[in-house]
């Protein structure tokens, strides 16, 4: 068996680190594997960069322009043609391909022609709409019978709202292919079915962790910060706007009192100067082992994201011990049960609130109960059945 992944990076932001494991535990088996990506810089073994960042920034400023998001980047498309063609695949597993890097009716063509086996994973909704990633904050379900007078035209093109001809474009591309498609959440995979590629077989993958890097570990954290007194609330992201909660945890931040400290990681430099003084933002970690540390030291992680597949920062704080209260949103609820962790009605900031203070003062979870509930999500596991699902494909 010989596998092919395509995603937008390499060992970068969360898909390209699940390229990864899915490639490592492959290679374990002896399996031959490539990651054929677009953007950023990666020395993994086996990843093969496509194209330039700069023909990338091109491509997006055409698609803005004009308005065509999936249906550039011919020349970039062809060259990933040749890499498969030089490798020739048993398996080709598409994961995030939105990124200027490909187009769409160039690519599909060619592997309706090949017929080798297709693997799909939706990390958003892009697949099946117009022209979105999500369409949740703006309570949109055009997406269902056709996609047209885009309500989020402005964030993909400047000018022109071509979403229902690209809706049609895709419809029509993604028929008649050979292809399964794996969602990490049941939240995904409902939402899958309902769309015009539902008569396609939907396998639910959950997203793992590695989870001897993520665990309790010994912190000064809350030391270093003043914090000893308090109860320290924690969020995490590493692309804070109002889809992942930022203005809920300002409104916190206005509405609770002095012994609860909320605490941000990954806010950038302009946003930590718009910040009220009362959080605590800090940048990126630089390792997994200072962030298993921070999330060890909360004494709730706080996901109030207005939008989301399966996040995997909940497995994350799970793991390090900490309970967790989240918004209602997308497949964020599916990760805990009710021995680790809450959920509330989107945008229901007053329940959030009192969830956060009966955490806190009541403590009704325990660090046990977390830990064990993550340990449904160890990313070898997890990872496993995507090999599992190539060999029944290959059968």
């Amino acid at each position: 068996m010989k596998v092919v992944q395509i995603n937008a990076t390499c060992g970068a932001g969360s898909t390209g680190k699940i390229c990864v494991e899915i490639s490592k535990l492959l290679s374990e088996k002896g399996i031959e594997n490539y990651i054929l990506y677009f953007e950023g810089e990666s020395d993994y073994p086996t990843g093969r960069k496509i194209t330039t960042d700069y023909y990338l920034k091109s491509q997006a400023l055409l698609s803005r322009a004009f308005g065509n998001y999936g249906f550039n980047s011919k020349s970039a498309t062809e060259k990933l043609i040749e890499e498969i063609e030089k490798i020739n695949p048993d398996i080709i597993h598409l994961h995030n391909i939105h990124c200027h890097g490909c187009n769409l009716k160039l690519l599909f063509e060619y592997l309706k022609d090949k017929k080798t086996k297709l693997v799909w994973t939706f990390h958003d909704c892009w697949a099946f709409t117009g022209y979105c990633m999500y369409f949740d904050m703006v309570g949109c379900d055009k997406w269902e019978t056709g996609c047209e007078s885009c309500p989020q035209k402005s964030k993909y093109s400047w000018i022109l709202d071509n979403s229902k001809t690209l809706y049609e474009k895709k419809k029509s591309i993604l028929k008649d292919l050979d292809l399964t498609i794996v969602t990490p959440s049941e939240w995904l995979a409902g939402i899958t079915k309902k769309s015009y590629l539902g008569n396609y077989p939907v396998k639910v993958i959950n997203n793992g962790i590695d989870l001897s890097l993520f665990e309790p570990t010994q912190s000064n954290f809350k030391e270093s910060y003043g914090m000893t007194d308090k109860y320290m609330l924690l969020g995490v992201s590493f692309d804070w706007d109002e889809r992942k909660g930022l203005n809920d945890f300002v409104q916190l931040s206005k509405e609770l009192d002095e012994k609860y400290k909320i605490v941000l990681v990954g806010v950038n430099d302009n946003l930590k100067a718009k910040l009220p003084e009362s959080i605590i933002a800090i940048g990126r970690t630089k390792t997994q082992k200072e962030l298993a540390e921070i999330y060890s030291a909360a004494d709730v992680f706080v996901n109030p994201t207005k939008e989301e597949n399966f996040p995997t920062v909940n497995i994350e704080c799970l793991a390090c011990g900490t309970p967790i209260v989240s918004y209602e949103t997308g497949g964020s609820s599916e990760i805990f049960d009710e021995a680790c962790g809450v959920s509330v009605p989107k945008g229901d900031i007053e329940k959030l609130k009192s969830e956060i203070i009966n955490i806190c003062e009541s403590k009704p979870f325990t660090k046990n109960a977390c830990v064990k509930r993550s340990s449904s999500f160890n990313s070898k596991d997890k990872f496993s059945e995507y090999v599992a699902l190539y060999e029944e494909l290959l059968k």
